[in-house]
């Protein structure tokens, strides 16, 4: 192959007709139309000076063209970085210098504090000058460029515990695999018409919701975020969706959904969070159908998954995927008997390449035998069922989306009267869990809690903010001065 990736993902819908983005005005983009397209962001990035290898920082709103940036990058050779579009500029300013981005695609509203983060930047979508206009301008047989499938592909960062974001590298290789996995595991066809309202800066979304129906052929549902009205409006036209556990407890707050409503649907999927066991008996009996959850991760792309045919067991991940290793092990890597709780550690083509210009962690997290240590906590039933029953890192999960406290931590413990801080996952109706702060103030010191809000509101993406604030006059500890998380949540998670 010329180029794995694109030869493989998108080239073979080329001169297809058929319907690949329905948005939700009624307007159809057939695949034909999209790679097309695609081939024009190519031309228009090649224009802005990025070549085969670089990368190309986006932080729009989901609309296609983002996607056909995506695309572009594929055939260019170019990495794909999706960046959060709730990231503050100096959020941003981080991933862009430590990726070193040759090109940033930006919203136009933000033009002023984003140029001059990265070699270029190029608005998207704006009236004039922008990205799009360039690409209006370019032709649509962009020459595929030459490329081998462990190039990298995209880079996607991942908190880490210190506070300092890591850039996942991963290669051609890791996305074709996982997505021809993926759509054969969950037999999805040119027939499929999927429900995506997922972000598309995220591995869910991305390399899982849209390289799937890339792979498969299939169409997609192009919702630009979670929103019940338009997908209980979609519903009977579609066969499958994927979503968090937030899409189905908020589908089932509302009565309209049932067992007519869903009569053509063939396949729910749930990831990016644990899904309660009552989500998933009262929507099967709701519905009808028994959501298949799956597990994966930033570094790995999907690792397990419920079977398509056969038990999907409530409370658990499923068993590994069929190209996938997993073991459950002990700090020094030795696996466990089945039944004992231990490190999930996995294995196989899915498998990112280590952490960018971070050698260090990634020796820390990948041992040399290829087992890469997900740092989460799960046991293996002697049918090959995984459940998770921990997380490691004190991760939090909010809405499918990941929250290292670390990072909190470090800008509450900057902030005046603050002598220490310590964040905590509590649980939330609707979220699964959210961030609560606890704040120890500095003696004889007031903190100003209105102060601390308007910092962390000005320094962090709105999810990762604290849902709540408690200030105390010490921290729990034990005998070795380690803060107790585990009494935090025990205190203050109701």
């Amino acid at each position: 192959m010329n180029n794995p990736l694109y030869d493989t993902m998108f080239a073979p819908h080329l001169g297809k007709g058929t319907p690949f983005l329905h948005l939700p005005d009624g307007a159809v983009i057939t695949h034909d139309a999209f790679l097309r397209r695609a081939a024009q962001f190519a031309y228009a990035m090649r224009a802005l000076n990025v070549h085969a290898g670089d990368r190309v920082a986006v932080q729009v709103e989901k609309c296609p063209d983002m996607l056909a940036l995506y695309a572009a990058c594929a055939q260019m050779g170019a990495i794909f970085l999706p960046l959060n579009t709730a990231y503050t500029a100096a959020e941003l300013a981080y991933f862009v210098t430590d990726s070193r981005a040759a090109l940033l695609v930006g919203d136009p509203a933000r033009e002023g504090e984003l140029q001059g983060m990265a070699d270029a930047f190029a608005s998207l979508n704006a009236a004039g000058g922008s990205l799009s206009d360039l690409a209006d301008a370019q032709g649509e047989g962009f020459a595929t460029v030459e490329r081998h499938e462990d190039d990298l592909a995209a880079f996607l960062y991942t908190s880490g515990t210190t506070g300092r974001s890591k850039g996942a590298m991963l290669s051609q290789k890791n996305l074709i695999s996982n997505a021809a996995t993926l759509a054969a595991l969950w037999q999805f066809t040119e027939r499929d018409v999927l429900l995506h309202a997922l972000p598309i800066f995220h591995t869910h979304g991305l390399f899982v919701a849209t390289n799937v129906m890339l792979m498969s052929g299939g169409a997609m549902v192009f919702l630009p975020k979670l929103d019940v009205d338009q997908l209980i409006d979609w519903m009977p036209r579609a066969t499958a969706m994927m979503g968090v556990p937030t899409f189905y407890t908020r589908l089932l707050d509302d009565a309209r959904l049932d067992r007519e409503l869903a009569t053509k649907m063939r396949l729910f999927i749930s990831g990016s969070a644990p899904l309660l066991a009552d989500t998933h008996v009262a929507f099967e009996a709701r519905t009808g159908h028994r959501i298949l959850e799956r597990y994966g991760m930033t570094e790995t792309n999907m690792s397990t998954s419920n079977p398509y045919e056969g038990q999907r067991r409530a409370g658990t991940v499923g068993m590994p995927l069929p190209d996938v290793d997993l073991r459950i092990a002990d700090a020094e890597g030795v696996e466990l008997p089945r039944g004992e709780t231990g490190i999930i550690e996995v294995r196989g083509p899915n498998v990112f390449l280590g952490y960018w210009n971070m050698p260090e962690k990634t020796e820390a997290e990948m041992r040399e035998d290829g087992w890469f240590i997900t740092g989460d906590l799960g046991v293996q039933d002697v049918d090959g069922y995984v459940t998770i029953v921990g997380r490691g890192k004190d991760l939090i999960i909010s809405g499918g989306y990941n929250i290292y406290p670390k990072e909190l931590e470090l800008v509450l413990d900057a902030q005046d009267g603050v002598l220490e801080s310590a964040v905590v996952g509590v649980p939330h109706g609707d979220l699964g869990e959210v961030p609560l702060a606890v704040l120890v103030p500095q003696a004889g010191a007031a903190i100003d809690l209105d102060a601390v809000k308007d910092a962390v509101v000005a320094g962090l993406a709105r999810f990762k903010q604290p849902r709540e604030y408690r200030v105390v006059e010490a921290l729990p500890r034990n005998t070795m001065g380690k803060v107790q998380k585990v009494a935090l949540r025990a205190e203050y998670g109701g």
